[in-house]
């Protein structure tokens, strides 16, 4: 093979798989319902994301080589992101709130820190991934890993409860009718940094 030939065959690899990294995250979206389009297609989305997971070897065993590969670069050349920061309209919004108990009975309340706007934004984006994130063992290091730069604030806690969730925003014939926005529990995970391991509540 030449030079120009192997070339042209990693630009179409590239480029392939910007295509399908983009589709599949469009697809999520209108699968979800988050746009004007009728709901009766949310299955055919949902679909059509699935063979474009198929095709970036996520639906193969974690173990698998492919797979690895594929994500391996696809997360080192910064494919996966970008793509759907232009919803067709806004989602549901992910929340995470940290419930802190101490030994003399307290409980704190306390979101993740943010040192400024940037952060901000990093964190809506990282909570986004934790909430489309299917496996559990990954999920749960995340968010420990956030509820351990919160114990590092409040070392005297004796143990952090992450309850994670998304918040529902009203229509804007539903803020006319004075509704207001809804949260929905998905996870609690509680850790202790101090001797003891850390244990998952069922969901």
């Amino acid at each position: 093979m030449s030079r120009r030939r192997f070339y042209l065959a990693c630009f179409s690899l590239h480029f392939f798989l910007i295509l399908v990294v983009s589709c599949q995250i469009t697809f999520w979206i209108l699968g979800q319902g988050y746009t004007s389009l009728p709901h009766y297609l949310d299955s055919y989305w949902q679909k059509a994301e699935g063979l474009a997971s198929a095709a970036l070897g996520q639906t193969l065993d974690l173990s698998n080589p492919l797979r690895r590969g594929l994500t391996s670069y696809i997360h080192s050349t910064g494919i996966e992101g970008g793509y759907g920061f232009f919803a067709p309209s806004v989602p549901d919004s992910y929340k995470l709130v940290f419930e802190l108990h101490y030994e003399d009975g307290r409980v704190e309340y306390e979101l993740p820190p943010v040192s400024d706007n940037a952060t901000g934004l990093r964190l809506a984006s990282l909570l986004d991934q934790i909430g489309r994130t299917q496996y559990d063992p990954l999920r749960e290091l995340m968010l420990k890993m956030l509820a351990y730069s919160v114990w590092q604030l409040h070392p005297d806690a004796t143990a952090i409860r992450a309850v994670f969730g998304y918040v529902v925003l009203p229509t804007a014939v539903e803020v006319r009718q004075g509704k207001k926005e809804s949260y929905n529990f998905l996870y609690a995970y509680d850790f202790s940094f101090r001797s003891q391991p850390s244990e998952k509540r069922p969901r």
